[in-house]
């Protein structure tokens, strides 16, 4: 426990830009994690009550939205009266937003003028080099000069749903405790690696489950952390954080191979054959990325040719993992219909 509460705590990612880069996600990932912890203890207005705090605290809270309505409404289908359990919870969010949107509501102007603000779309669907669908496709199809912002937020806008429906029609179906971590990891990559407008930083919000799911995943935690904390490389070396950068990556690795983190149930950590070849090939490539980000100079015709690299990198590496964390949630559905037969008998 003290080993997992630490790999939550001193994620070198959430470290850096919530101390570095100065954004304070603490305050709405927290709020996020009682709500989880809410829901495991089976206080659902509660969750409701904490995570509508944490999606006004910071918008990007969102992108967990889908796995809360899947899982709660799944519960809620299940109950004895599903009706009214639903009423309680959607009087829950709606008190609670009404509670904090009490000062703007005052005029229809400032409520629009706050939710413009929320919604920046005059940006573009990306803006810095972010290892997301957009950005990286971007080399090959220039979305920015073939299409206007609004077809940009319709093709956004459905690639989005596309991709998190799946996990979200998953925990309708069959609502669990580990399958709504799973859900939590692919509804927030679906918006991280599809939606409209995403930053670097937007990669904190997978690592949230990632890390209350690392003694299931620990590969996949520890891979997930090195290339999201690599995918904000760029980001750290214009804010001057090369140093903490290195110290912090250092800490996580002593750390996540401590002694105490040897257990049985971590073997699966240890990969082999073609397997470890790739692994350490990959690695490789980060490690030679690195030293030219900051050694060389880009080619004057491409400015930006090292963000391209890195941001390729990383986002094959999202794509290979948000794709097993959906078949790896899919394949819980059977072993939770057959729990739930044996409770039936």
């Amino acid at each position: 426990m003290a080993w997992n509460l630490a790999m939550i705590l001193l994620n070198p990612c959430l470290i850096l830009i919530d101390h570095g880069h100065f954004q304070y996600n603490c305050i709405s990932l927290g709020l996020t994690l009682g709500a989880v912890a809410a829901i495991f203890s089976k206080h659902e207005l509660v969750a409701c009550a904490l995570f509508s705090l944490a999606l006004n605290h910071k918008q990007m809270s969102l992108y967990f939205a889908p796995a809360f309505f899947g899982h709660l409404f799944g519960k809620c289908l299940k109950h004895e009266n599903p009706f009214l359990r639903v009423l309680k919870l959607g009087l829950v969010v709606l008190g609670t937003f009404l509670l904090i949107w009490w000062p703007y509501l005052y005029s229809v102007n400032s409520v629009l003028e706050v939710l413009s603000r929320l919604a920046p779309f005059e940006r573009g669907i990306y803006e810095d080099y972010v290892a997301n669908f957009w950005c990286t496709s971007s080399i090959l199809i220039k979305w920015k000069r073939l299409f206007t912002t609004q077809s940009l937020k319709l093709f956004s806008f459905v690639a989005t749903m596309l991709a998190l429906l799946p996990s979200m029609l998953q925990q309708i179906r069959a609502p669990s405790d580990k399958g709504f971590l799973y859900a939590m990891l692919n509804s927030s990559f679906s918006f991280y690696l599809f939606s409209f407008q995403v930053h670097e930083k937007s990669i904190l919000l997978p690592l949230l489950p990632a890390s209350l799911l690392v003694l299931e995943e620990p590969l996949l935690f520890k891979w997930l952390t090195y290339f999201g904390l690599f995918s904000m490389f760029p980001l750290l070396c214009r804010d001057q954080l090369i140093l903490p950068y290195i110290a912090l990556v250092v800490l996580f690795v002593l750390i996540y191979h401590s002694p105490t983190a040897k257990r049985d149930s971590r073997q699966r950590d240890i990969p082999s054959g073609w397997k470890a070849f790739v692994m350490a090939f990959l690695l490789m490539c980060t490690f030679i990325f690195h030293i030219i980000y900051l050694v060389l100079k880009p080619p004057k015709k491409y400015p930006y040719l090292f963000e391209a690299m890195i941001m390729l990198l990383c986002c094959s590496q999202f794509v290979v993992l948000v794709a097993y964390t959906n078949m790896k949630q899919w394949k819980l559905s059977t072993s939770t219909g057959i729990e739930n037969e044996k409770k039936v008998q």
